[in-house]
């Protein structure tokens, strides 16, 4: 009975494990979040607007209040996502 309750607690070891590396590899490739927004006013316009050429770009990261972006970038490699085991690629300054 001893093997057998060790080979369960040396599974529960593998699959935890492979959790954590599940985990690790979506958060480090997962895309910073994205809004449509007018780059002149920063006014939120709608998803077609970007898509279809209506004059609107995308803004990664940062939030939306009171119909205007705050706190990202237009630029999405300025946008650092992080995450469990990410290193950090940006430049200080």
């Amino acid at each position: 009975m001893t093997a057998t309750r060790r080979r369960l607690r040396s599974s529960t070891v593998v699959l935890g494990g492979m959790g954590i590396l599940a985990l690790t590899i979506t958060s480090c490739g997962s895309e910073p979040d994205k809004r449509c927004a007018d780059r002149a006013t920063g006014k939120t316009l709608p998803s077609s607007r970007c898509e279809s050429g209506g004059g609107g770009s995308y803004y990664y990261g940062g939030s939306s209040k009171q119909g205007k972006v705050q706190d990202g970038s237009f630029d999405k490699s300025a946008v650092d996502r992080g995450g469990f085991g990410c290193s950090s690629s940006g430049s200080g300054g």
